[in-house]
């Protein structure tokens, strides 16, 4: 290592930031063997200062990168990955193929629509999905049939207990006259949370969209289309 006197800040966290990935991926990377610091092959935990030489699978890495931030109107039918799951396209294949470095934030599954955050920062994503920093979500959902006022009064109350947890959601109905239709708003984001919590009660989730995602919203980006936002 060197002998910079400089502050030495945490390995893990800088691969992230640079490499647009999160810091479980670049512990696996470090995990893995495939970091070295100047001439030494880094380990879990390693620290660095800034005059340090760093390499990833034998190319050198700076600070010098450009982040981008892409908002994404996913529709039905496209699935948050980079491989096809089955016949189902991704929602790469709506981008331009510049754009496929970019990873999404906060997925959504299959049969959900909405925005859809990819970005290549790292410490954002981070900031937008880990549960501490309460990030509002806000989904219109259509439900099976009417929603009894008990039902609705358990989950915005009391909460539903699910197998990781209890599940507890804002609910607004979008009018007065149609029990089936909600406007949803949750601070957590669990695997498919929504459509959990409303089947424990005997309801099926007909039609699922994001409309908001932190301090991001879909606007009038049309199905498949996407813009890109500076944040800086």
């Amino acid at each position: 290592m060197s002998t910079d006197q400089t502050e030495p800040k945490r390995l893990n966290k800088h691969l992230a930031l640079i490499l647009g990935i999160s810091r479980r991926e670049a512990d696996d990377l470090i995990d893995q063997r495939k970091v070295m610091i100047n001439d030494t092959t880094a380990s879990l935990g390693a620290r660095f200062v800034e005059s340090d030489k760093i390499t990833v699978n034998g190319k050198e890495i700076k600070d010098e990168v450009e982040y981008q931030y892409l908002v994404l109107n996913k529709p039905v039918g496209y699935v948050c990955s980079r491989k096809k799951q089955g016949e189902n396209p991704t929602i790469y294949d709506l981008l331009p193929n510049k754009y496929h470095n970019l990873k999404p934030v906060g997925r959504l599954d299959l049969h959900s629509s909405g925005i859809v955050l990819l970005t290549n920062d790292g410490d954002l994503a981070f900031h937008l999905t880990h549960p501490s920093f309460h990030k509002t979500k806000i989904y219109n959902v259509r439900l099976d049939k009417n929603l009894e006022p008990l039902h609705q009064q358990m989950i915005s109350d009391h909460g539903i207990s699910l197998e990781d947890g209890p599940s507890k959601l804002i609910l607004e109905r979008m009018n007065e006259s149609d029990r089936k239709s909600w406007v949803v708003t949750m601070q957590e984001g669990r695997n498919r949370q929504i459509r959990r919590t409303f089947g424990a009660l005997g309801y099926t989730v007909i039609k699922l969209h994001r409309t908001n995602f932190g301090n991001y919203t879909l606007g009038d980006i049309k199905p498949g289309k996407y813009i890109l936002v500076d944040i800086r």
